[in-house]
């Protein structure tokens, strides 16, 4: 039987107004990867923030690590951790897509769960969302 590998990823979306010029940060492991997604709503942000993460953990993993991996999307976003839990509903219909690609990237991993932590354990993912939007760090192209 193979071991199945456990991946915590910190996710972080944030809108400078809302809307306004907005960005996201996320941490896989010792990867950092931030960039400024144009001018939208902190919600859509955070949620764009998780939908890169699962993508960018597909793409770090072969096809067959990813179906063996346990991943934990470790957000300070109460209203995004708990629609992915089911405990919320979305009631902004701009969440939906968003929250449907989410919920359909689960299904290239063994399991996803989402975990609330407070925002002081997300502050590196913090820390590059303000930065791509004060234009400092490295930003690139993510979703190339």
């Amino acid at each position: 039987m193979e071991k199945k590998q456990k991946v915590i990823i910190y996710t972080d979306g944030g809108a400078r107004g809302n809307p306004g010029p907005a960005a996201i940060g996320v941490v896989i492991g010792d990867k950092r990867y931030a960039e400024r997604i144009g001018k939208t709503t902190n919600n859509v942000a955070e949620y764009q923030a998780i939908v890169f993460a699962l993508k960018k953990a597909k793409q770090l993993l072969s096809k067959k690590e990813a179906a063996q991996s346990l991943i934990e999307v470790r957000s300070d976003s109460e209203l995004v951790v708990r629609q992915m839990n089911g405990i919320y509903k979305i009631k902004e219909s701009s969440l939906t897509p968003f929250f449907i690609e989410a919920w359909n990237r689960k299904q290239d991993f063994a399991s996803v769960s989402f975990v609330e932590i407070p925002r002081e354990e997300n502050s590196v993912a913090d820390r590059l969302v303000n930065e791509a939007l004060d234009g400092k760090g490295e930003n690139q192209d993510l979703f190339r």
